[in-house]
């Protein structure tokens, strides 16, 4: 069992800001900041010096916006997932950071208990942020084909696997996917992960948005 701590880079423009998201995840079990950044430039180099697991990344700092920085970071450490932070859960750059590469994004009021919880649900491999905030956010940004036509891009999956994905866009856990399609939690990630893998996508975030762009939800 990996019992090594998940490696943070903390990326904020603001002093203040920084340190205090810095404090709070070095008091959390099982997590160490390796290294603060002031732009994303200096995200995407620390990544790499560092081997990060994880870039907590503020959406708008100077230099680069979040687009182009999650970019840079996926080039620089592409081992690494980037969360986004923002002030707005709608702010106007986290579509477009999340189709980039980013793996979700949290709220700068997010409590302490819960952002210490989101860095390792992340680095894990998990849908990051709630399902409301999921939905809302797909459907203000995602250009939608009309209902009903779904891409051929989803032929190679079983109905059951539809199934999943169609959870998995509402932003349902493993667990309640399990509750809904009455399937064992074990059997529900050996589905998400032949999704993914069928998809050539690279977690459930990517899922989501796909299977929005094609119609399937």
């Amino acid at each position: 069992m990996n019992n090594e701590p998940v490696r943070v880079v903390v990326a904020d423009d603001q002093d203040l800001v920084r340190g205090g998201i810095t404090a709070i995840l070095d008091a959390a079990e099982g997590i160490e900041v390796v290294a603060e950044a002031a732009d994303g430039h200096a995200a995407a180099a620390l990544a790499r010096e560092h081997r990060a697991d994880v870039v907590l990344m503020d959406v708008q700092m100077p230099g680069l916006d979040g687009v182009s920085a999650v970019g840079e970071v996926a080039r620089a450490r592409p081992e690494a997932r980037v969360v986004m932070l923002t002030m707005f859960d709608l702010d106007e750059y986290v579509f477009g950071a999340l189709r980039a590469g980013a793996s979700g994004f949290l709220l700068k009021t997010t409590p302490p208990a819960e952002l210490a919880a989101a860095i390792r649900a992340v680095h894990a491999g998990d849908l990051l942020f709630a399902p409301a905030v999921t939905r809302r956010l797909v459907e203000n940004y995602v250009r939608r084909p009309p209902a009903g036509t779904v891409s051929d891009g989803l032929s190679g999956l079983t109905p059951r696997e539809l199934d999943v994905l169609r959870a998995m866009a509402r932003g349902l856990s493993n667990a309640e996917i399990g509750r809904e399609l009455y399937l064992g939690e074990a059997t529900v990630k050996t589905h998400v992960t032949r999704v993914l893998g069928k998809l050539g996508l690279r977690d459930r975030v990517q899922a989501i948005v796909l299977a929005y762009e094609t119609g399937l939800v």
